[in-house]
């Protein structure tokens, strides 16, 4: 079996290991009722789950045997909180998420509201279900779990908050000009935030040096900006019919988004190869958004 065959099994497990968990935890939701539906159709709506896969590749890399099960799916639920939230009429009002109506659509604005809160909790909470897998572990790592519960509390809370993706969402809806800056400040708030909680989660719950964290949060930059150029390239003619002009791929053009996104992903490769992450499921990851960018580019 060739690398490319066995990283891409391994991508494709992880993913299918997500969607089994995210199945299971439906069960701490409590009785069936509007709210408790609503939160599950907002985490069975599909996606990629590339944020809890990330959680569980850099745990995987990092070689301990530390279960990360639990910190990825309190990735994808403050993942899935910040796009119900975005979707709302007074946010980005769009009425599709994923080809499936988005959840205010389906659900109301107050239940989708809700739901959204709901699932942020629930990340929270997850974020303690992990510290007790890592407190039941072997030594040394079950020594270090009440540290790595606060260090994870700590930066979830700026990824997401005021400083984080709710700054973003609030810069995109009020941008002060349309400038690269703004644009790259966007990105950063409002997208790259939620990939450092993705990255930080797998290495403090995969057992990495807490020294490190700074370094963790560089690679989480560049693939998290890598990510969005990309996914500006893709989007750009939908972002123009809705006259949104947030997007970098207008601003820059086919050429010199491509060539941004090829540079954050080589210092991307460079910082993962220094925490010694480089594995063929990561990989495959790069390779994977490479060709999106690559498609979106020519399409431009």
């Amino acid at each position: 079996m060739s690398i490319e065959t066995v990283s891409r099994s391994s991508f494709f497990l992880l993913r299918d290991h997500i969607e089994k968990e995210i199945a299971k935890s439906l069960l701490s939701f409590g009785e069936k009722n509007k709210l408790r539906d609503a939160c599950e159709y907002a985490l069975l709506s599909g996606g990629k789950r590339l944020r809890p896969i990330i959680v569980m590749m850099v745990a995987e890399a990092l070689g301990h045997g530390l279960d990360a099960t639990q910190a990825a799916l309190s990735a994808e639920f403050l993942h899935t909180a910040s796009l119900v939230a975005d979707d709302l009429p007074c946010m980005d009002n769009d009425d599709e998420r994923r080809d499936k109506p988005s959840l205010h659509k389906a659900y109301g604005e107050s239940t989708a509201l809700l739901a959204s809160y709901s699932l942020i909790f629930a990340g929270y909470e997850k974020i303690h279900a992990s510290a007790e897998v890592m407190k039941a572990s072997d030594p040394p790592f079950s020594g270090f779990a009440e540290e790595v519960c606060c260090l994870a509390l700590l930066h979830a809370s700026r990824a997401a908050g005021i400083l984080g993706a709710t700054a973003g969402q609030f810069l995109d809806l009020n941008p002060p000009n349309h400038s690269l800056e703004t644009m790259r400040e966007v990105l950063y708030k409002k997208t790259v935030t939620l990939f450092e909680v993705s990255f930080l989660f797998g290495w403090l719950f995969g057992g990495g040096m807490i020294s490190q964290v700074d370094l963790v949060k560089k690679a989480a930059y560049h693939f998290g900006m890598a990510f969005q150029i990309a996914d500006d390239m893709g989007d750009l003619a939908q972002d123009e019919k809705n006259k949104s002009e947030i997007n970098v791929a207008k601003i820059l053009g086919r050429e010199r988004s491509l060539t941004l996104f090829q540079k954050e992903m080589g210092s991307f490769n460079k910082v993962l190869s220094e925490l010694g992450l480089t594995t063929p499921s990561f990989e495959k990851m790069a390779e994977m958004l490479s060709k999106q960018a690559l498609a979106a580019a020519r399409n431009l």
